[in-house]
Order: C-alpha cells, then sequence, then structure tokens
C-alpha cells in the first residue's frame, strides 16, 4: 500500500488492523506493521496502531470495510477512537523494533502540515484481505460551506410524509410523531424536510398536508388513532405497475382563475407558463397570463382562447409533476388533450405543440353555430340507441363503459339530452357551439393540412397512447393529418385506456385544472377487473399548493416515486459546472421505527 501510494512510512498517521485475537496471528500482524509502518519515524510522533475487532467484535469478511469505516469517520470527528480491553501489549511481539504505539484511550489525530492519513490491514476471513492508504480529502472550493438556512416549503405548505411496513406500524410512527412534536418541536418545516431527509420510503404511506402546527398535529393524531381527515392522505402502492402516465382531457376542465395561485407559488409553473406564451405569441394576439388572470378585454370562452390556455395550462402542470421527479413512462390524451400529451412526451417541440393547438381552435370557429355537443352517462350502444336516426348526430366520444359524448345539430342534440333525462339518465350540454369529432369537421380539413404543414415530430422515448386509433402509436405519426383525424374522427378514449392497462400501467395522473376523466377511467379498470389509481392535479376553485401537496401526496401512497426535497426548495443535484450543490438544512433526531413486534413464546 506504501509503494502503490508512493509515500514513506512516516507520512502515514494510524493504522487500524483487524487483530485476529490468535497467539500466532496477532504477532505476525504486528509484526507486519512494526517492520513496515514503524521504521524511519521520530519516536516523538510514532504510528499510532487500533483495532477494530476490539470495537465491534470479529467483523469476519467485513473486516476491510469495518476497518475503512471506522478510519474515515475518525477523520471526520478528528480522534482516533481508544482500542479496548487492552491490559498490557502482548510480550509476543518486539515492540522496541519500531516506533508503534497502540491506542491506549482516545486520542486527538496528530498536527500535521500535510493531509492526514491512516492506514487499513485487514485479513478477515482466509483470503478476505485489505491493505489500504486513506487520505483526508482536499477542501473543495466549489462545494458551498453549510449554513444555517431552513427549508422552504411551496406557499408555507407543509406535507409531513409517514410511512410503515404494516398500517398498525403507520399508525404508530404517527403516533410517536405526534408526541415527540407537542413536547418538542415549534418549526413544522424543519420536521417535514427531516422526515423526507433522513427517512426509509415503506409500502403503508401517508402524508399529512397543512399550512401550521394545528393543522399538522390534527392530522397526525388523526392518522394515529386510524380516524378520516381532510388533512391526510394515506394508502398503499396499487399492485403491479409500468411507471405513472400523465393524462390530459379535452375542452371542459378549464374555470376562471385556473393556474393563478401557481404562477404566484411556483417558480417552475410559472416558466414552463411564460414558455407556453412565448411559443403562442406568433399564432395568438391576446397574452396568456393576462388570459389566466382575468385581465383585458378578450373573450375567454371563444374557442381560440380557451383552447390554447388550457394546453398551456396542462403542458406546464406536468412540467411541475416533473420538477418533483414524476417523469411519466406513458402519456395520452382526449380530444386536444392530445396535442399537449406529445409536447409532453417530447414528440412535438413547445413551439409546434402551439401551432397546432392555436390555428386549429381558430379555423375551427368557422363551425362556430353549427354544433353542439352533449355528455351522457351511458355507454356506447346505449348512445346509438337514442341518437336513434337523428341526422348529423354521431357518437363523439366513448369515455368508458358509461360515459360517452355526442355531436351534431343543436336541435338533434337537445333532443338526445331530453330522451336520456326521460327514460332516468344523466346528460348536460357541453359548453361549445360547434360539433367535434363530426362529419362537420370535413369542411375545413383541407386548410387545416395546410396550416399544420410545418409540424414535425419526432420519435421520443415516452410511450404514446392514442385516443384516434385506441393503442400506441409512434410518435412519428403525429403530423398534420393526424392532427385533423384527432379533431374528425370518434375519441377512443376507453379502448386507449384498456391498452394501457393492459400493458401494465396502473397510476394515471390527470394533467389538468379540473378531473374529467377520473369516472371514465375507474369504470374501464373495473371492467377488466384490474387495480388502478386516478389522481387529479388541480380542481375547480382548489388550485394553489394545498392541492397541488395532496395530488403528490396521492400519487406517492399509490406507489408513485415523488421527490419531496423539492417541496422544501432543496435541490441536490450538483451544478453541472461547478459541482456545487444547494446547501441542506439540519436534520431533526426524530423518534425511531415504531416496530410492531410479535412473540412466538
Amino acid at each position: 500500500a506504501l509503494a502503490n501510494a508512493r509515500l514513506s512510512p512516516a507520512d502515514v498517521d494510524v493504522v487500524e488492523a483487524h487483530g485476529t485475537g490468535t497467539t500466532l496471528g496477532d504477532p505476525i500482524e504486528a509484526q507486519a506493521v512494526l517492520a513496515t509502518y514503524g521504521q524511519g519515524r521520530s519516536a516523538e510522533r510514532p504510528l499510532w496502531l487500533g483495532s477494530i475487532k476490539s470495537n465491534i467484535g470479529h467483523t469476519q469478511a467485513a473486516a476491510g470495510a469495518a476497518g475503512v469505516i471506522k478510519m474515515v469517520m475518525a477523520m471526520r470527528h478528528g480522534e482516533l477512537p481508544a482500542s479496548l480491553f487492552i491490559d498490557a501489549p502482548t510480550p509476543h511481539v518486539e515492540w522496541g523494533s519500531g516506533a508503534v504505539e497502540l491506542l491506549t484511550e482516545a486520542t486527538d489525530w496528530p498536527e500535521v502540515d500535510r493531509p492526514w492519513r491512516a492506514g487499513v490491514s485487514a485479513f478477515g476471513i482466509s483470503g478476505t484481505n485489505a491493505h489500504v492508504i486513506l487520505e483526508e480529502a482536499p477542501e473543495d472550493p466549489y462545494v458551498a460551506a453549510p449554513v444555517d438556512c431552513g427549508p422552504a416549503p411551496v406557499g408555507g405548505v407543509v406535507p409531513w410524509v409517514v410511512s410503515g411496513r404494516s398500517a398498525a406500524g403507520l399508525r404508530a410512527q404517527a403516533g410517536r410523531l405526534a408526541e415527540f412534536v407537542q413536547e418538542t418541536v415549534d418549526e413544522v418545516a424543519e420536521v417535514g424536510w427531516s422526515l423526507v431527509a433522513g427517512r426509509a420510503v415503506h409500502d403503508h404511506r401517508a402524508v399529512v398536508v397543512g399550512q401550521d402546527r394545528t393543522e399538522l398535529l390534527t392530522g397526525l393524531t388523526a392518522l394515529a388513532e386510524g380516524l378520516p381527515s381532510g388533512g391526510v392522505v394515506a394508502g398503499e402502492p396499487v399492485a403491479g405497475g409500468a411507471g405513472p402516465v400523465l393524462v390530459f382531457p379535452g375542452q371542459g376542465g378549464q374555470w376562471r382563475g385556473m393556474g393563478v395561485e401557481l404562477l404566484d407559488a411556483s417558480p417552475v409553473f410559472a416558466g414552463r407558463i411564460a414558455e407556453c406564451e412565448a411559443a403562442l405569441a406568433p399564432f395568438v394576439e391576446w397574452s396568456l397570463t393576462a388570459v389566466l388572470r382575468g385581465e383585458g378585454a378578450v373573450d375567454v370562452s371563444r374557442v381560440d382562447v380557451v383552447q390554447p390556455a388550457l394546453w398551456a395550462v396542462m403542458v406546464s402542470l406536468a412540467e411541475v409533476w416533473r420538477s418533483y421527479g414524476v417523469e411519466p413512462a406513458a402519456v395520452v390524451g382526449h380530444s386536444q388533450g392530445e396535442i399537449a400529451a406529445a409536447v409532453v412526451a417530447g414528440a412535438l417541440t413547445l413551439r409546434d405543440g402551439a401551432r397546432v393547438v392555436a390555428l386549429r381552435s381558430q379555423v375551427l370557429r368557422v363551425l362556430s353555430g353549427r354544433g353542439a355537443m352533449a355528455s351522457l352517462a351511458v355507454g356506447r350502444e346505449e348512445a346509438e340507441k337514442v341518437i336513434g336516426g337523428r341526422a348529423g348526430v354521431v357518437v363523439a366520444a366513448v369515455n368508458g363503459p358509461g360515459s360517452t359524448v355526442v355531436s351534431g345539430p343543436p336541435e338533434a342534440v337537445a333532443e338526445v339530452v331530453a330522451a336520456v333525462e326521460a327514460a332516468g339518465g344523466r346528460a348536460r350540454l357541453v359548453d361549445v357551439d360547434y360539433a367535434s369529432h363530426n362529419p362537420q369537421v370535413d369542411d375545413i380539413a383541407d386548410e387545416l393540412i395546410e396550416l399544420l404543414g410545418q409540424v414535425t415530430p419526432v420519435e421520443t422515448a415516452v410511450a404514446f397512447y392514442s385516443a384516434v386509433t385506441g393503442g400506441r402509436v409512434e410518435s412519428t405519426a403525429l403530423d398534420a393529418a393526424y392532427w385533423v383525424e384527432n379533431l374528425r374522427q370518434q375519441v377512443r378514449f376507453a379502448t386507449a385506456v384498456e391498452a394501457l392497462l393492459s400493458d401494465g400501467y396502473r397510476v394515471l395522473v390527470e394533467s389538468s385544472p379540473h378531473p374529467v376523466l377520473s369516472v371514465g377511467i375507474q369504470e374501464t379498470a373495473q371492467a377488466l377487473d384490474v387495480p388502478v389509481a386516478t389522481v387529479p392535479t388541480l380542481q375547480r376553485d382548489q388550485g394553489g399548493p394545498v392541492q397541488l401537496a395532496r395530488a403528490l401526496a396521492q400519487a406517492f401512497t399509490a406507489g408513485v416515486s415523488v421527490d419531496w426535497k423539492a417541496w422544501y426548495g432543496v435541490d441536490t443535484t450538483p451544478d453541472v459546472l461547478t459541482g456545487a450543490t444547494t446547501p441542506a438544512p439540519p436534520v431533526l433526531d426524530l423518534p425511531t421505527y415504531a416496530f410492531q413486534h410479535q412473540h412466538y413464546w
């Protein structure tokens, strides 16, 4: 080891030996250390000799690793631990043959004008040997020194992440934490950070969401007692699963003020909205942020305003999911939602996505006043029976076994709604004045092909499931012709979901301002007898950090890996150029795991 490191014996401060504990082995090992490291040294600066076996017992095959760990920790603390149980040096070693001293008591690491160095000499079990020299690491000028900073949760909302190996373990863990917080802690953000920075994640999971100590303790206590609470999201991972799917609905989930709270609370969301606004700018005459904030005189109900705005919000919400480590393994969209899905998957650039959603919705205004659409709580076959011979009315979308949409002339669609209601079913008109996924689209098909001819799809690793074909398609097929078919053909969303479930996907996250597809997804999964978890992002009039935290919690408890550290503003990824990282806040000494004991006698 000395030769490999090109060092002299005097360049090493301490040797950590295994210590065989035998009358034959100990003298052999000690004499080897004396002959190698104890020569050429002054009596005033002897080599210190320690033994890991005296500290923790026989380490067998782990002797070398244990010695390395002990010396690294000794360097961190600047102290050489004592070797225990030494009454007197063994008389079978010629201690005078070299400058070596036993560590009979803890000793400060010697002050030297060079890096500290330690040798590790371990024989372990028959051939499991370690002969290495460790050197103190040089100070890295690019890594920021730790600072006394607290975690900064998004919008003042704090998630406390708790998990257990069983339901009982989860409740007990919550109980221990509640008692700890009540007795010792006031800073709730520090507790939240410590839970995600220093705790393993088990299958039974819960997240307590609150904005102050009272809210969080109330939720934690309810969790410990097994009581329902609005501030607690709990569950366990869905069996199986091929990674999360991001789902993008069509028009219908929009609401006034959607995304405004996140514009102010989430830099990731605001940044992506700004990029969407720049991408839309060549194709529209209005400001995206002004529309979202309700500023200006633009009629936000116009199809050529609401569709691009909804597209931008969905794309930006997907970026928020990614910022918390939730990368989509697959995407699926419904009608115009497929445009957002294509951008998020990487099949279309943001500019091409903006081109498709803006120009197509502008041409769609030609059909305004000629059509209507309605949502029916019946299956496809029942919907076709109700339509009967009404001219121009078709099943525009099949969202699930009991969920369809029809489109056609306004009077005829109103008759279909009345017929469903008269039979005791549920039906409602959709707030549009045109008929998508209907033969009326043929009137604008040629113009759309010409306008969208510059769209250039590319290959992507994220699986794209098409509601046009009802299955997975290659992303390079998403050209101008596809986006005309997307507007003209029936939306086969339920079939696309069936394909996703058949391919093993089990967690579907709706990246939208309001969930509109969850019912159809759940119905489809139930018909196939397949477990599935549907997760909303925002909900109507609930568009801030509290709802975002709950959405992340629902995905997490369903088995999705969530980077909760990002919620507290801590990025542990080294900078590309400097290697520096954001200083992490201190981790509290939280209660240890609440083990559930089972007695066998």
